[in-house]
């Protein structure tokens, strides 16, 4: 059975770790995949990596189904090709609650990366699920959607999550 995981929530420094990669595609693997699947669908999310949880492996699950029933787990992804074209998406992310903002990133990728086979896949995504596997991506680099804004925004953000974290310790 899946276990929910805690979240961090952004400004935590640990969002800014770069994940090392997968050694070995094992059980171990494939219950974090299980618990972060669980994790995200709990949350309403389409997106999490394992960074989000303290894990700081290259991990992360997907699904931008409109049923939730298409999940995708990727380990140790790459992008290997990316389109001319970008377009600019309102993100928001389970690590930064309420906050959502244009990031622009590219239109189309190609993904490689292990199955929970520790078999190859490639990916080729465009618009939402391109947008939301470069967002994911992003986490394992050590970079939250926000670096993405104006300094003047993302100080604004960080000292609304560190309000809203004081009022739920209180």
């Amino acid at each position: 059975m899946a276990i929910l995981l805690p979240i961090l929530r952004y400004p935590d420094p640990r969002l800014h770790r770069i994940a090392r990669p997968v050694l070995a595609v094992d059980e171990r693997i494939r219950a974090l995949a299980d618990d972060m699947l669980a994790t995200m669908y709990q949350a309403q999310g389409i997106g999490l990596a394992a960074t989000q949880v303290d894990v700081h492996e290259r991990l992360l699950v997907v699904d931008v189904s409109d049923e939730h029933d298409q999940p995708l787990v990727l380990i140790n992804p790459e992008i290997i090709w990316t389109s001319a074209e970008k377009q600019t998406h309102n993100e928001g992310c389970l690590s930064v609650p309420g906050i959502y903002d244009d990031v622009e990133r590219f239109d189309a990728v190609h993904v490689r990366a292990l199955d929970t086979r520790g078999q190859p896949q490639v990916i080729e995504a465009d618009g939402l699920l391109a947008m939301c596997l470069q967002h994911e991506m992003d986490h394992l680099q050590g970079k939250v959607f926000v670096q993405y804004l104006s300094p003047l925004k993302r100080n604004r953000i960080k000292t609304r999550m560190i309000k809203q974290q004081r009022e739920a310790r209180a």
